[in-house]
Order: structure tokens, then C-alpha cells, then sequence
């Protein structure tokens, strides 16, 4: 078998280098995709769960800082002793013995009964959270607002350049482009669309 010549040796190493070039361009695409389709399946678990809250409450959790507050805080029980002996829930007092919940370690359940079915076994933190990129939760217990940063930016589904206008946070230096919330729209902060509700009820009762 005649060996190979230098020049062919040069072209099957060129060749070979191109292929992993490509294969690695390819593998890195489909596993970017992979995390923004997690991502928005997240989003919309987190949501559903949300709903399933404020369906036994009759509100949903408040924001601090980006996440959830639905969690036990360190005067938890001896808060509840208290809103116990009130003849009516002060949902204040109730937000006070409350603390944020942690992306990806936490549960969002029915603090005040532990057997209670948990809406949310693990609140799911951003696929690549290591990397700084994390979940945005923004509410007034009236309606939330919940966005995610998508890798993929516009080729990606679900890609919204309104919430990229807003220039939200969605970890460090990563800005929030795809969301869902409740009875608000992702173009406004939800204390815009109050204010432009409450203007509207104005012009028609004036």
C-alpha cells in the first residue's frame, strides 16, 4: 500500500479539523436550544404553579429582589401564632414571616401546612445559573410578571423585543427577552398598567 504523501496527510488533517469544527458548531447550537426550550418550559411550570397558588390564597406570592416570597422566614412560626389569634388574615403580617424563595432548591407549597400537595416540588433555577443567568419574578400579588433571558436571542421561539426594550435583569448582564404573566402585558411594568388601567376608569367616569 503506497503511504500517504505529505500534501495528502495535510488535506485528510485539514479535512478532519473542518468536520470537528462543524460537528462542535452544530453540537454547541442544539444544546443552546436545548436550554431555551428548558427555559420556557420552566417559565411556564412556574406559572402554572403561581396560578394554582393564588387559586387556594387568593393572591399570589410577592417579589423581593427578583424572586419568590413564599418561603419560611426565621419568625415564621412564631408569626403564624400570631395571624392564629387575629379574627381576620392581615396579609402584611403574613408577608412579613415570609421570606425569598431560592432558584432551584426551594419548593412553592402551602407554608402554613406542610402536608398540603406542593404547587411546585423544586422552583427551577436558569440551566445555566452557574453562569450567572437567572429567573426574573416581579409582582404585587395582584398579578406577576415572570421573564427569562434567551440564549438564542431573535432566532429563538418566544423571543420578545418589547421585553428587551425594558432592559430587565435576568442575572448579571443578561437581559430578560421572553416572559408570561398574568392580566398585565410584558411590555409595560405591571405599575404602568395599573396607572394606565386607573387613567382609563378616570376618562370614562369624568
Amino acid at each position: 500500500m503506497k503511504p500517504f504523501t505529505r500534501n495528502e496527510k495535510l488535506a485528510v488533517a485539514a479535512i478532519l479539523g473542518f468536520t470537528a469544527i462543524i460537528t462542535l458548531y452544530n453540537l454547541n447550537i442544539s444544546l443552546r436550544r436545548a436550554r431555551d426550550a428548558q427555559r420556557r418550559a420552566d417559565i411556564g411550570s412556574i406559572s402554572n404553579a403561581l396560578n394554582k397558588y393564588r387559586d387556594d390564597f387568593g393572591f399570589f406570592p410577592p417579589s423581593r429582589d427578583g424572586k419568590i416570597v413564599a418561603c419560611r422566614g426565621n419568625n415564621f412560626e412564631e408569626g403564624l401564632k400570631d395571624l392564629q389569634d387575629d379574627t381576620k388574615f392581615d396579609t402584611d403580617k403574613f408577608f412579613a414571616i415570609l421570606t425569598s424563595c431560592e432558584w432551584g432548591s426551594d419548593s412553592l407549597r402551602d407554608v402554613t401546612d406542610e402536608a398540603y400537595e406542593p404547587y411546585m416540588k423544586i422552583i427551577p433555577s436558569d440551566p445555566q445559573s452557574d453562569q450567572g443567568m437567572s429567573y426574573l419574578y416581579l409582582s404585587n400579588t395582584n398579578r406577576y410578571q415572570i421573564f427569562t433571558f434567551m440564549e438564542g436571542e431573535e432566532e429563538e421561539i418566544g423571543y420578545n423585543s418589547d421585553i428587551v426594550g425594558r432592559q430587565l435583569n435576568c442575572g448579571t448582564g443578561f437581559i430578560c427577552s421572553f416572559g408570561k404573566s398574568y392580566d398585565s402585558p410584558l411590555d409595560m411594568s405591571i405599575e404602568e398598567y395599573e396607572m394606565k388601567l386607573l387613567e382609563n376608569t378616570n376618562k370614562s367616569n369624568g
